[in-house]
């Protein structure tokens, strides 16, 4: 009985000199994974925004299906280190048959600062930037053309990528949103509200 209690006290005494001077290591590498984690669900943001419409403002017809339907112009800066390539998806998530999606463009070169406004409705364009199908079936930007009543917003939603992506033109946006994952080191937005 006595030798039992000597090996349970030599145990306990070994198991917490273990915990004494492991601890620091275990805490540093959760801390570690911890911040690792919240990089990835959190990435840095940088600044998108838009000559035409104000943050938050109204977007002018022209941009809209009462107008020419052509694109806003977009610009961003102090994208983070690393990036490799852009990609944008614009939605309204206030659409009656839940969110609908204006416009899907990927693999926007790193040196790009700017998306012109009227841009073209290719599925790629020479400098490699590739255009998926919208909800209107679509290829490239269709905007705002939301039923009668209150205003939507839509979101303008760029990200920082630290690669290319490997999908063809035509790709939707949950085929971006899925082949994005890992891989966003920046998310920036810029909201314009339509109503008609």
């Amino acid at each position: 009985m006595a030798s039992r209690v000597r090996n349970s006290l030599t145990f306990k005494f070994y198991a917490c000199s273990w915990l004494l001077l492991c601890a620091p290591v275990l805490l540093g590498a959760a801390s570690a994974w911890a911040q690792s984690g919240a990089k990835g669900v959190s990435p840095m943001a940088f600044a998108l925004s838009s000559p035409d419409f104000s943050n938050g403002g109204d977007i002018p017809k022209q941009f809209t299906c009462s107008g020419e339907d052509r694109s806003p112009t977009l610009e961003w800066k102090d994208a983070p280190a690393g990036t490799k390539s852009f990609a944008l998806i614009a939605d309204d998530p206030d659409a009656p048959v839940g969110t609908w999606v204006h416009w899907v463009i990927f693999n926007i070169p790193a040196g790009a600062h700017s998306l012109p406004g009227g841009f073209e409705k290719k599925e790629q364009l020479a400098d490699g930037t590739r255009q998926g199908q919208n909800d209107f079936r679509k290829i490239g930007y269709n905007g705002p053309c939301p039923p009668p009543g209150k205003p939507h917003r839509y979101f303008f939603k760029l990200y920082a990528l630290n690669t290319d992506l490997a999908l063809r033109a035509g790709a939707t946006k949950s085929d971006v949103e899925r082949a994005m994952e890992g891989h966003i080191l920046g998310r920036s937005e810029w909201m314009g509200r339509f109503k008609r």
